[in-house]
């Protein structure tokens, strides 16, 4: 009895303290949901139209810039001060727009994907609280070097079943 007693007493630390560890793909995992997929589509069409917005832009500058090189020759020290004006407003107004753009861009990405990686986050939340895990860790984006594969479960397709079950 006493060694029955000693063996639980050794025993029972060791299964208190085992940790349950999982990982998961989540460039898999927003590519299977279809609202991340129609918001990716979406994001590359405003992007599309920022990109046409500064190229008319550019070949616009570019068109007058060569009208300028052509008849500087002929143009008076003031009307040239001023077509160099004028060009070089038109190069920082382009500058501005791109960075107007990509702030546009950005936000418009942050407001979009934000409540389709709450939903994510949620279900691997839930996933993880089911599933007794202490640590459930990003496979795809390279940050673990190493992961055994008998220590740590992939979690991937419970957190699509779970995102399944929140729709």
């Amino acid at each position: 009895m006493k060694k029955l007693f000693l063996m639980l007493m050794l025993c029972a630390p060791m299964t208190l303290f085992a940790q349950k560890f999982g990982h998961l793909d989540s460039q898999a995992l927003l590519q299977s949901l279809p609202e991340a997929t129609a918001v990716q589509s979406k994001l590359e069409a405003k992007g599309k139209e920022y990109q046409k917005q500064l190229e008319d832009m550019q070949a616009e500058l570019q068109r007058q810039a060569e009208a300028y090189d052509k008849s500087k020759s002929t143009m008076n020290a003031t009307k040239q001060a001023e077509t160099e004006k004028n060009l070089q407003d038109m190069y920082n107004k382009i500058q501005q727009t791109a960075q107007d753009n990509q702030k546009a861009f950005n936000e418009e990405q942050q407001k979009q994907l934000g409540p389709v990686l709450e939903k994510v986050r949620n279900a691997i939340a839930a996933v993880a609280k089911t599933g007794n895990y202490i640590y459930i860790m990003e496979k795809a984006a390279g940050q673990p070097l190493y992961i055994n594969e008998a220590l740590s479960k992939d979690v991937t397709a419970e957190v699509k079943a779970q995102l399944a079950k929140m729709k």
